[in-house]
């Protein structure tokens, strides 16, 4: 996306930094606590969701504590583990029902830098729908990975981009910043994707509707506490879903 789009501020509202959960129990009080002083710090006027799917280590207990200490943290809580997509879904209903003019993903693991957010938000008063926190524009990048992963990652993005047509670098990632319209346009029930495939399937179908999607560069830090939730299956509905996608019929463009 160009860098001299005309500026289109948002509505003035909340802005919503969704946290979807699993066993998080060790890192949510940190990521919450940085993403707060960061709000503070810039006047960003931030508020937290946290979305636990029925975490067995007590990680949904944990958001409650918090969100009894602080009237800007709310708790969502889902009974059943039924993946990243509809967590962000269920996320999104909830922020929009909530008044939310910019509503952001986020990872609850620490690998996501809240430092990150006003720049992110920058981009959106420049004119942008969506803005993808990107590890594979220049000053973008990963720490903690060996190159093993490095591959991986690399070679998932760049398949779905050349498989897609997309212009965007990276396809996968989990950093981003949705302005109330962008979500409003994209039909929520037609998202299908349970895993990282999420990720690739809004940013598509953001793109064919004809919103405007920027990136911005963030170094994405390797989770240090906890396991992470990428398996194999998990990888193979991500590249089968990307032919999928492009068999869909195209939509009209978003008002």
């Amino acid at each position: 996306m160009p860098d001299d789009l005309p500026t289109v501020p948002p509505s003035p509202g909340r802005r919503t930094v969704i946290l979807p959960t699993y066993n998080e129990r060790d890192t949510l009080p940190q990521t919450v606590t940085r993403i707060m002083a960061v709000s503070d710090e810039h006047d960003l006027g931030l508020s937290v969701l946290v979305v636990d799917d029925g975490s067995p280590d007590g990680t949904g207990a944990v958001a409650d504590r918090l969100a009894a200490d602080d009237p800007r943290i709310a708790v969502l809580h889902r009974t059943v583990k039924e993946g990243l997509g509809p967590a962000y879904i269920a996320g999104f209903r909830r922020a929009l029902a909530d008044g939310a003019e910019l509503v952001f993903e986020m990872d609850a693991d620490l690998s996501h830098e809240p430092a990150y957010l006003p720049a992110m938000i920058d981009r959106i008063e420049r004119g942008a729908d969506i803005v993808l926190g990107s590890r594979y524009v220049r000053g973008g990048g990963v720490a903690g990975w060996g190159l093993g992963r490095r591959l991986v990652s690399r070679g998932g993005c760049l398949y779905a981009q050349l498989v897609l047509g997309l212009p965007y670098r990276d396809l996968t990632g989990g950093f981003k910043c949705f302005r109330r319209r962008a979500l409003e346009c994209l039909d929520l029930d037609d998202i299908g994707a349970s895993g990282y495939g999420f990720q690739i399937e809004t940013t598509w179908r953001a793109h064919r509707l004809g919103l405007r999607i920027a990136e911005v560069p963030i170094i994405f830090v390797d989770r240090r506490v906890g396991q992470s939730k990428m398996t194999y299956g998990i990888a193979l509905e991500a590249a089968l879903l990307v032919w999928r996608l492009l068999l869909e019929r195209r939509p009209s463009p978003c008002a």
